[in-house]
C-alpha cells in the first residue's frame, strides 16, 4: 500500500490561484510581474505542463487584475518604495532606473518615480557615491598615501554603480575636512 501523497497541487481554479497568489504575498512585497511570474511558474510546473498556457495566463492575469483592485498590490506604492529604499543603500539613479524596470515597472511611472527622487533630494547621485565609498571605504576614506595609485579603481568601482565620470570624479576629490560637513547630510 502507498500511504504517501504526492506533493505537488493542482491549480486549477482562479479561487487556487488566488489563494496561492495570497499566500505570496503575505511573505513578499512583488511587482505585478514578479507575482505573474511566480504564479505561472507555479502552476505550470504543479501541473507538470498539461494544461494549456495561455489558459493558464488568463487564469493568472484574471487573478493578478482581481488582486490589485482589492488594493493588495500596487506598482506605484512599490516602485516609491524600492527606490527610496536604493536611495538609502547607496545606489545611483541609472540603478534604480534599471532595477526597477527589470521588475516590470512601466516607463511613464519609472520617470515619475525617479524626478520625485530629484525633487524630494539635492544631488542625489552624490550623496549616494558618498555613501559607496564609505560602504567600500574608497576614494576618500582611502589613506592619503594610496589615493593616487587606487584612482582608476575607484572610478571602476562608482562606474559599474552606476555613476557618472564627473560625480565620481567630484566625490573622489573631496578632502577630509568637506567630507566631514557632508556626512552629516546623509
Amino acid at each position: 500500500m502507498n500511504y504517501y501523497k504526492s506533493s505537488k497541487k493542482s491549480y486549477e481554479t482562479d479561487e487556487e490561484i488566488k489563494e496561492l497568489a495570497l499566500n505570496y504575498l503575505d511573505k513578499y512585497q512583488p511587482s505585478k510581474k514578479d507575482l505573474r511570474l511566480y504564479l505561472f511558474r507555479k502552476v505550470l510546473s504543479d501541473d507538470q505542463g498539461s494544461a494549456n498556457k495561455s489558459i493558464i495566463l488568463e487564469q493568472i492575469d484574471k487573478v493578478i487584475n482581481n488582486i490589485e483592485q482589492l488594493g493588495l498590490i500596487n506598482d506605484d506604492l512599490y516602485s516609491e518604495m524600492k527606490s527610496k529604499n536604493f536611495l538609502k543603500r547607496g545606489y545611483s539613479l541609472n540603478k534604480i532606473k534599471m532595477t526597477l524596470s527589470q521588475k516590470g515597472i512601466d516607463s511613464e511611472l519609472l520617470k515619475r518615480t525617479i524626478e520625485n527622487i530629484k525633487n524630494d533630494n539635492e544631488d542625489p547621485d552624490f550623496y549616494s557615491a558618498i555613501k559607496i565609498c564609505k560602504r567600500r571605504r574608497i576614494g576618500p576614506y582611502r589613506p592619503d598615501a594610496n589615493k593616487e595609485m587606487f584612482l582608476k579603481k575607484d572610478i571602476g568601482v562608482l562606474a559599474r554603480a552606476g555613476f557618472s565620470y564627473d560625480t565620481s570624479m567630484e566625490v573622489l576629490n573631496i578632502d577630509k575636512k568637506e567630507l566631514k560637513i557632508l556626512e552629516k547630510k546623509l
